[in-house]
């Protein structure tokens, strides 16, 4: 038996193995809590590498300074849009969803719905219009909910980021443990999974920036109303790799055709196809390294199959799990390319 559990300890293949498989039954058994334990590494990554840059610029600031300023002016950010530009966003929606329901009962509305009609049962979008009602009355009704996790979430990642250095200290004492071979696995992996979940959601968060940015002012110029509560959706289901640009053309083409009709769809598809080429042919080599790019093929499936799974979180992450597994079964590996090293923290 002690035999036996030393060539287990000695394979590291299938030890690790192994590990992975607990990591995965107890992210499992904890699916409950899978929110907050997103939005905390999500919050704790986008902080710990601001605090990396602003201390790479100003290496005589402390990091505790560094991590104080940043969440007070994070809380001040949020206060501020919840107060200021919150109800800017739900008058604009309403305006918005006024206008779609104007349109449904126009005489151009009722030509188009007998157009589709032809192709389409009315049973089969009833039941789409039943499911995305249903979909708004839940999400309506978990706001309450996802505050107060992301509300949690803030404060792991405050106390996180301003004893990083204490907290690193004490987590290496794992690793000199009796089951230090565990712990050093769990790293292994921690590590893979920060090095591969944090450069594409970095690089796809950068993307959906630099595509609501252009979306906007194409709006602009083509005079749209509500734009900030289209570019809000624009930059949401761009966070979604690929498939977000196409989804986003769905609410901006009902708000074109109820303003503009025809002309202005073609307009808004007509720029979603320049968009996503820009997306495709610029946005993805300057910000992901072309060792994590995936076929668009590959992609779809990886968004059908989490969203199956994880629901809406699914869009956001399924393809950065899928990176990591990728790069933990050594399929294709993933690189931060050519990184000035961060300034230490201590």
């Amino acid at each position: 038996m002690t035999d036996a559990w030393h060539r287990f300890i000695n394979n590291v293949e299938l030890r690790r193995f192994a590990v992975l498989a607990l990591i995965i039954f107890v992210l499992w058994m904890m699916r409950s809590m899978m929110n907050l334990i997103l939005f905390t590494f999500i919050l704790t990554y986008i902080v710990v590498n601001w605090v990396h840059l602003v201390r790479r610029w100003l290496p005589k600031l402390s990091p505790g300074l560094v991590v104080i300023i940043t969440y007070a002016l994070l809380i001040w950010g949020l206060y501020l849009g919840v107060t200021q530009y919150l109800p800017i966003l739900v008058r604009q929606i309403t305006k918005m969803v006024n206008s779609v329901v104007r349109f449904y009962g126009s005489n151009d509305a009722t030509a188009l719905y007998r157009y589709i009609n032809h192709y389409i049962s009315a049973r089969t979008i009833m039941n789409q219009v039943k499911h995305g009602l249903t979909l708004a009355v839940s999400t309506i009704t978990s706001i309450g909910a996802v505050a107060v996790t992301f509300f949690l979430s803030l404060i792991l990642s405050f106390f996180y980021t301003l004893e990083l250095r204490q907290t690193e200290s004490f987590s290496r004492l794992f690793l000199n443990s009796r089951f230090s071979w565990f712990f050093q696995d769990v790293a292994y992996f921690g590590k893979k999974f920060t090095n591969t979940f944090g450069v594409v959601l970095e690089a796809q968060f950068f993307i959906a920036i630099c595509n609501t940015v252009i979306t906007t002012i194409c709006l602009a110029f083509m005079k749209m109303p509500q734009i900030f509560a289209l570019s809000l959706v624009v930059f949401v289901f761009s966070l979604v790799p690929v498939a977000g640009v196409i989804i986003s053309t769905i609410p901006l083409g009902l708000v074109a055709y109820s303003v503009g009709g025809l002309r202005d769809v073609v307009y808004i598809i007509v720029m979603v196809i320049v968009i996503h080429a820009i997306e495709a042919y610029v946005l993805n080599p300057k910000f992901m390294s072309s060792q994590t790019d995936l076929p668009i093929f590959y992609t779809f499936i990886v968004l059908l199959v989490s969203e199956h799974f994880w629901g809406t979180w699914g869009l956001i992450v399924g393809v950065p799990i899928f990176t990591f597994l990728l790069d933990i079964l050594g399929v294709k590996s993933i690189h931060k390319g050519k990184r000035r090293t961060p300034a230490k923290t201590d």
